[in-house]
């Protein structure tokens, strides 16, 4: 795991973002997810939304300079001309930026979210950059969103697997997404909500140690589900209105895939 993702911006309380941003964020994560040439839909948000470009150029970020910054991420993607890829990124995605009086704005809808969709787009893209584009991509997604602190994509990315798998296969993953929704809930500061779906998800993954072999590579979540158990013992002792933060002074879970 990498420094920077030992450093996630989000293990840490967060906020119920509005249904608006919530369906931005999903969208792109969607189609990122179902392909991977969609990763470029990340890269555009992640720009124009970045506090410092904003402050730097209230009246629009030029374009000249929003495709110089979009060809450093746009790169590693194998994605040769950010012109070109602007263009497209319009034609699909009208809601992402507006012309303002010297150049490129983000939609007026993210209104003061701008900052944190641009953040969550960035750390989205920075999962997903270097994972393998064969049939493996849809299970390393979840393991590197997970990893990444990114829980709910986490969820996003492992529900069509699950949804296409049976028997123990289908338990198994069923157990990881349910790890995974614990603490997304455990984000928005929702006691009841973690308790339950951890407790659902250490009674599917004991049986396997919390090992869980699968078509595409084995992921290796033991650690995780000793760490996740030891909160839900904590959890359950706790009062509705108690404050979490011992539960998250607890190490960060990790997944690995092999």
């Amino acid at each position: 795991m990498s420094d920077d993702c030992n450093r996630t911006p989000f293990w840490q309380r967060q906020p119920l973002l509005p249904l608006e941003i919530q369906r931005v964020l999903r969208a792109r994560t969607e189609a990122a997810l179902a392909d991977p040439t969609a990763r470029e839909g990340l890269v555009w948000p992640t720009i124009l939304g970045a506090p410092k470009l904003r402050q730097d150029h209230p009246g629009g970020l030029p374009e000249d300079q929003l495709l110089a910054h979009a060809a450093c991420l746009l790169a590693p993607l194998g994605i040769p001309d950010p012109a070109a890829a602007w263009r497209d990124h319009q034609r699909q995605w009208t809601d992402t930026a507006e012309a303002g009086p010297d150049g490129w704005r983000p939609s007026a809808a993210w209104g003061a979210w701008g900052p944190l969709v641009s953040l969550r787009c960035g750390w989205q893209l920075a999962a997903l950059t270097p994972l393998p584009l064969d049939d493996r991509y849809p299970l390393a997604c979840g393991v590197s969103f997970f990893n990444h602190g990114l829980f709910h994509e986490c969820h996003d990315a492992l529900e069509p697997l699950w949804m296409d798998a049976s028997g123990d296969l289908k338990e198994r993953l069923q157990g990881l997404i349910l790890l995974a929704a614990g603490y997304h809930h455990l984000q928005l500061h929702n006691l009841r909500g973690l308790v339950s779906v951890w407790a659902e998800a250490v009674a599917r993954l004991e049986p396997c140690g919390g090992n869980v072999p699968t078509p595409w590579g084995e992921v290796r979540a033991e650690a995780a589900l000793a760490l996740t158990a030891r909160r839900l013992g904590r959890a359950q002792e706790l009062r509705e209105d108690a404050d979490l933060a011992e539960l998250w002074a607890l190490d960060r879970p990790t997944w690995e895939l092999r």
